[in-house]
Formats: structure tokens, C-alpha cells, sequence
């Protein structure tokens, strides 16, 4: 059976962590996960609810880093499975069945990238969704037209990964969409797009949190599009106006 690493980067989130937590070990898969979790050292309960719930976890740590995508990276140093993903500290599995059907997958498809739809839920209960984050099958031109999968429905083999190198922390909000970039840019990426709804999501974020956030965002974007040699302007207003679709999209 594949061994997967599922990562879960976490900074003071007392109120999300025990669902995270809950949401891999009720995976049907559980058996060959290795679930990591990367605290920043938080200064709420979280520490506290991770120790309580410790023997659902393989790995953990807590120090201080320098944001979530160095945090990131140290999570991407202690896998040792043969696939890789992150599962964020504010997120669930859309079922209990998400990473055994990814993994079947796998076996039937030649592929070295898997990823999936997501919704965007409500922070509080019922949890409504609020977007439909649908992907698609990919293509080089997609790219151009401001397109990414959803990162947190994203996993990649290992050896992909050391190829692509880390997230590139020069970035505050848009690392995650440069490394998309350099993923699906990269020469011996073979991707495979699944159909199904793998994450729910909660809706928030530091990108989206303020306005100068947002234009923050679209200036880190438009970096990440002109540093991988994508595009320029017309892919970062095609990315950002595709976005009004997913509210109509659920």
C-alpha cells in the first residue's frame, strides 16, 4: 500500500485544529498515513488540543517560523510518504473515503499529480457553501488564463517534489500559487484531475482578509505569473475575475 503524507500547518487555531485532526484519522485509508503536524509555537490552545489528540498524530512540532509557507516547507522535510499534500488547520475531507479513492486512482492512471474540486464553506455551523471551486483537465493554456487547481486538493509524489524544490518564502500570500506554477510548468509533471470534491474549506484567509491584502495578493500574483514566464496582466485579471463564477458554481 502507498504511504501518503498529509500535512497540517497551524498557528493559534484552538476553535479548527480538533476537526482537522478528526477529519484525517476518520479517513478509511488511515492505516498508511503519515499525518504531520507544524505549529508555530501558538500562544492560544492549540498546543494543548494537538497533545490531547497526540495519538492521532504521527509527527509534530512547535517552534516559531517565518510564516506559513516556511512552515510549510519544514512539514515537506519531515514526510516520508510516497505522496504529499497538505490538509490546512482550518480544513476537512469532504468524506472519509477522499484519500482511498485518490490513491486508487493512481494505481489505474500513470501520474505523478493528483488533485480535485474544494468548496468554500462557512466558518460557523450549518457550514454552509458559499463557492464551488470546480477544476478541470489540464492544459498548458489554462495557465495563461490566470488557472490553478486548488492547492489544498493538491498531492504530488516525492520525487516530483525534490525536482520542484520548496516554497519559495520571498512570498507572503502568493507562494502557494507560484509553486503551482512551477509544478505545472515543469517538464516531467504528469497530472491527473479527479472529478470529486476532496476538501471543504473555510472561508477566510490572509489574502482576502483587508483590501491591501488583496492588493498584496495580485502584486505577489503577478510576480509568480511574470517570474515562471506564464503571462502578465491579462492572466492576473482573468485568475481574479474567474473567481465571481464559484459563487454560482454550488
Amino acid at each position: 500500500m502507498k504511504k501518503i503524507s498529509i500535512i497540517t500547518v497551524s498557528y493559534n487555531c484552538e476553535k479548527t485544529i480538533v476537526d482537522t485532526i478528526k477529519s484525517v484519522n476518520s479517513q478509511s485509508y488511515r492505516n498508511n498515513i503519515e499525518y504531520i503536524i507544524v505549529d508555530g509555537s501558538s500562544s492560544d490552545n492549540t498546543i494543548k488540543l494537538i497533545k490531547e489528540h497526540e495519538s492521532a498524530i504521527d509527527k509534530w512540532i512547535t517552534e516559531k517560523d517565518n510564516g506559513i509557507y516556511d512552515a510549510m516547507n519544514k512539514g515537506l522535510k519531515m514526510a516520508t510518504g510516497e505522496w504529499i499534500g497538505f490538509l490546512h488547520a482550518d480544513d476537512v475531507f469532504f468524506s472519509s473515503n477522499v484519500i482511498e479513492n485518490m490513491i486508487d486512482q493512481t494505481k489505474a492512471y500513470s501520474c505523478n499529480c493528483i488533485y480535485g474540486n474544494l468548496n468554500y464553506i462557512q466558518e460557523e455551523p450549518p457550514h454552509k457553501i458559499v463557492r464551488f471551486w470546480k477544476s478541470q483537465d489540464f492544459t498548458q493554456n489554462l495557465l495563461k488564463r490566470g488557472w490553478m487547481p486548488p492547492h489544498p486538493t493538491v498531492y504530488i509524489k516525492r520525487e516530483l517534489i525534490e525536482k520542484i524544490g520548496f516554497f519559495n518564502t520571498s512570498y507572503k500570500i502568493s507562494a502557494d500559487y507560484d509553486y503551482m506554477l512551477r509544478l505545472f510548468t515543469h517538464s516531467e509533471t504528469q497530472s491527473l484531475f479527479i472529478d470529486k470534491t476532496l476538501v471543504n474549506m473555510k472561508l477566510g484567509g490572509v489574502s482576502n482578509n483587508s483590501v491591501s491584502n488583496i492588493i498584496k495578493k495580485s502584486k505577489e500574483d503577478y510576480k509568480a505569473l511574470t517570474s515562471n514566464k506564464v503571462g502578465g496582466l491579462y492572466a492576473l485579471f482573468i485568475k481574479n475575475f474567474s473567481k465571481i463564477a464559484q459563487f454560482f458554481s454550488k
